[in-house]
């Protein structure tokens, strides 16, 4: 990942917290206006519309499932015609020869809408099996849309499929009427990604230099205007992530195994160099997975541009609509969700079918992503529907680690992370990839949503996000903190546990923040919930009620325990804030202790020593003295609340402020005597300690 990959990341979050975006945040296709009926082209124009068009399709090297043609794998079944998961997948891999796929096929599909010149040709790929990091299945298909005016002869728009409905397609505007189209085809998943420059295997999301990107989706600018990310999947391993891939099981055995795949074994598969047998796995995020590497490429017969391995056939996708079905037991995807009690296992199923039974088929458009394309077609064309408003999520994945400013396990950072995860919403379960480290889902229904991230190596992170349709007037729903969601190695994760049944009053909000790194978790409270954090942390965990009072807790975890702590009577109000002054305070006084007593165990006894310094040593001891005072004052707001004395607590709180700031004045007077890091926290709690004063002091609630 370069230096300019992790900057446009990271200025995703600044641009959707400040003004929005117009392709995230409002207008889809998925639910466009209305677009006019089309018809079938068939017969020689539609023949020759293919021919013009046949893309070229570049594989990865490690590919093992091919476009193919599953005619020969076709079976009655209570008297329809159907293709048999097991059957595909035996059947393929038992007429490939000597590496070279049987039956290189691409089917087609021309429509043409009603008193226009838009017509679409549609290509067809089938592939016996997927297996990917966020699913695997029996049967793929994926499809290249091209959009072409009959009247001109050129080329629209271009939309390649990518892994759902729910993420992006990657698709070009106003393709270059000479070029051939080309796919680059993602490893094991199929998804379609898009070459239209001069470099042929290559996916270009950026411009770089004369080069231009490979997709013309909206970009997300940065308030900088530093850089750009294209809202589309891509393809990520092209783009230097690490994607790890996971091994498909059946019953509780690895598919290959199955009785009914005899001709079928583990190098048939994925190679093992990419896989893994499940994220919990892995104790940290791979760093020796592969990157993209083209293999074989396949053209149409008739192209003879280049000379490539595969020579592929075309046929209209008619000839296949006599299959009902494409059948086979479903395979099951699972991952760990956090719970409070226990984390228990997800598992979503993916299905599939035959195209000419989805609703792109008839109308091609119902598959442009990107509003920005539905609306310049729809400009040109008046069978194009307008763009309709959509909710949409979006987060940026990072992962939090130890920061060398902090004292050892008492501060965190967050960095970007080069491993792609997998999102999920749990009341709408299809399973969304990462690309360029971004979760988005679109199309999410409005209400609230249990979203879920999962990735090799790392804990699993959950919270509720809420989805209203206002929305698409301030962009789209962020998840995390403002839109950035840090992850923990598992090696690293511990678990805070928070408990509302408990409470004292109706907790609405859950907040967590880091010393150094702020805030890590920000979501809806409603019932026992489990949150994982780094164990090198040191923590303010924040809970609010419908009344709007706060509460805070301080939680210092031991990195090496299951469980950072559990808060099982959470408490809003004066008492909850002035309690949390005590620990902070007293927590800091300990540190500074702790430095003085560190410093005397190395004293030599000479002048160089800091009990020769008695400035030094006063200074220390100063800070000390003021921190010791903001506990007692605090212990006294802590009980006067505490017995419903309003007035005495509220006193005691202006006495825990006016001792702040004197702890401020020794702080700044023992900087150069305190190690850096100590400095540095004494600092960061102090701010917090303020903070939380100030909230103290103005909660009506007790």
């Amino acid at each position: 990942m370069t230096d300019r990959d992790a900057v446009s990341r990271r200025a995703v979050l600044q641009t959707v917290a400040g003004a929005g975006l117009a392709s995230v945040a409002g207008c889809s296709a998925f639910e466009g206006g209305s677009d006019d009926a089309a018809s079938t082209v068939e017969g020689e124009r539609a023949e020759e519309l293919a021919r013009r068009f046949a893309p070229t399709l570049y594989f990865d090297q490690a590919e093992p499932w091919f476009p193919t043609d599953p005619r020969p794998y076709t079976s009655e079944q209570d008297g329809e015609t159907v293709v048999d998961g097991f059957d595909a997948f035996d059947g393929y891999h038992e007429r490939m020869t000597d590496g070279e796929p049987p039956d290189p096929t691409a089917f087609y599909n021309v429509v043409e809408y009603e008193n226009s010149s838009l017509a679409v040709v549609q290509f067809w790929f089938y592939s016996a099996f997927d297996q990917f990091t966020t699913n695997f299945h029996w049967h793929d298909w994926e499809v290249l849309h091209v959009f072409v005016d009959t009247g001109t002869g050129d080329p629209q728009l271009y939309v390649a499929s990518s892994h759902s409905r729910k993420v992006p397609n990657n698709e070009f505007l106003d393709p270059d009427p000479e070029m051939v189209p080309r796919i680059l085809s993602e490893l094991g998943s199929h998804s379609s990604a898009l070459s239209v420059n001069d470099a042929r295997d290559r996916f270009t999301r950026l411009p770089e230099g004369d080069r231009f990107a490979d997709i013309t989706n909206s970009a997300v600018e940065t308030i900088e205007d530093l850089a750009e990310i294209p809202v589309a999947y891509g393809l990520p391993r092209d783009e230097g992530s690490r994607l790890p891939y996971l091994v498909p099981e059946y019953e509780g055995a690895p598919l290959y195994e199955h009785e009914r795949l005899p001709s079928v074994s583990r190098e048939d598969l994925i190679s093992e160099s990419l896989t893994i047998r499940s994220f919990d796995s892995l104790t940290q995020p791979p760093t020796d997975l592969p990157t993209r590497e083209t293999g074989l490429v396949f053209q149409h017969t008739d192209r003879g541009e280049a000379d490539p391995d595969i020579e592929y056939d075309l046929v209209p996708s008619s000839e296949l609509e006599h299959i009902a079905d494409f059948t086979g037991p479903q395979l099951s995807f699972e991952f760990a969700v956090p719970q409070f009690a226990e984390d228990v296992v997800s598992g979503h199923i993916t299905t599939t079918g035959a195209p000419w039974n989805q609703p792109r088929y008839e109308n091609p458009a119902a598959d442009i992503s990107e509003p920005n394309h539905r609306a310049a077609l729809a400009e040109r064309y008046d069978a194009i529907g307008a763009p309709a408003e959509i909710r949409t999520v979006v987060a940026s994945l990072s992962e939090a680690v130890s920061n060398d400013d902090a004292p050892e396990d008492e501060g965190l950072t967050t960095e970007d992370t080069a491993v792609e995860s997998v999102a999920l919403l749990e009341s709408d379960p299809e399973a969304v990839p990462t690309f360029s480290g971004l979760a988005v889902v679109q199309d999410v229904p409005e209400g609230d949503h249990r979203f879920t991230v999962n990735g090799a190596g790392v804990a699993p992170h959950s919270e509720t996000v809420s989805v209203h349709d206002s929305e698409s007037a301030d962009g789209p729903t962020r998840a995390g903190v403002d839109g950035e969601l840090p992850l923990v190695a598992r090696e690293n994760a511990t678990r805070l546990e928070v408990d509302p049944s408990g409470a004292d009053s109706d907790l609405t909000d859950l907040a967590v923040e880091d010393d150094f790194a702020g805030r890590l978790y920000d979501a809806p409270l409603s019932e026992p919930d489990a949150v994982y954090v780094h164990g090198g942390g040191a923590y303010t965990t924040e809970v609010r009620d419908s009344d709007d009072e706060i509460g805070a807790f301080r939680v210092n975890p031991d990195p090496e325990a299951e469980t950072a702590a559990t808060i099982d009577e959470p408490r809003t109000g004066k008492a909850s804030l002035a309690s949390f002054l005590v620990d902070i305070a007293e927590e800091t006084r300990d540190s500074v202790a702790d430095q003085v007593d560190d410093d005397d165990d190395d004293d030599d006894g000479t002048e160089n020593g800091n009990s020769g310094s008695g400035g030094s040593e006063n200074a220390i001891q100063g800070l000390e003295r003021a921190l010791a005072a903001v506990v007692e004052a605090a212990k006294r707001a802590t009980e006067r609340a505490e017995a419903g004395d309003r007035g005495n607590a509220d006193k005691q709180l202006q006495t825990v402020a006016d001792r702040l700031q004197r702890v401020a004045t020794r702080i700044e007077d023992a900087s150069d005597d305190l190690s850096d890091p100590l400095s540095n926290a004494a600092r960061k709690r102090l701010d917090q300690a303020e903070r939380r004063t100030e909230q103290a002091q103005a909660a009506d609630k007790l």
